[in-house]
């Protein structure tokens, strides 16, 4: 049986539009946020002013996907050397539900040290997801607790006033990543 839609889910954009607008550049992309982050602090998105972002979503469930998304974004600051202390690497979970702020801390421990894992209520990753033209939705579960999350799994960079610079596409390589950073934070 599923649930009725509330007035503010009915007026949520779809996958497509979310997608079309993001592609096309005729959607805004962006905009404040407050979730918590890893160490349970709670951080908005005016506290990595001065630094580009380089943004992923994504889940510490995901089996193939986020883990190599992540990994690749690391191996690009590597490559950057002291260029990459200019960059704020942060992942944002699209499983509320389960990506506590233990969670994440032990999940991004295994990428770059610098980078922060953040979390906050359904609604509050909604509302970002939906700021950042991020689709996801979850699966059936096949037993109690394990489900999928569907996403979609653009990197964003934004700038260090804040404002979005653009996204790389699922699956560039960490020289693609570093190239693009390098070109940002370049004058």
């Amino acid at each position: 049986m599923s649930t009725p839609l509330t007035a503010n889910e009915a007026a949520e954009p779809s996958p497509t539009e979310l997608i079309e607008g993001l592609i096309s550049g005729r959607a805004p992309v962006g905009g404040p946020f407050e979730l918590t982050d890893q160490a349970g602090h709670r951080r908005t998105d005016a506290d990595f002013r001065g630094k580009l972002v380089v943004l992923y979503f994504g889940y510490t469930y995901c089996p193939d996907v986020c883990p190599t998304e992540l990994q690749s974004i690391s191996l690009a600051l590597d490559k950057l050397g002291t260029l990459s202390e200019a960059v704020q690497p942060l992942f944002i979970t699209v499983d509320p539900e389960r990506d506590t702020p233990a969670r994440l801390a032990e999940f991004v421990s295994s990428f770059h040290p610098r980078l922060i894992g953040l979390t906050g209520s359904v609604a509050d990753i909604k509302k970002t997801a939906i700021a950042y033209r991020t689709f996801f939705a979850k699966n059936s579960a096949t037993a109690p607790g394990e489900y999928s999350v569907d996403h979609t799994g653009f990197i964003y960079l934004i700038g260090k006033d804040g404002k979005y610079l653009g996204f790389l596409p699922p699956g560039v390589t960490p020289d693609e990543i570093a190239d693009a950073i390098r070109a940002r934070l370049e004058p």
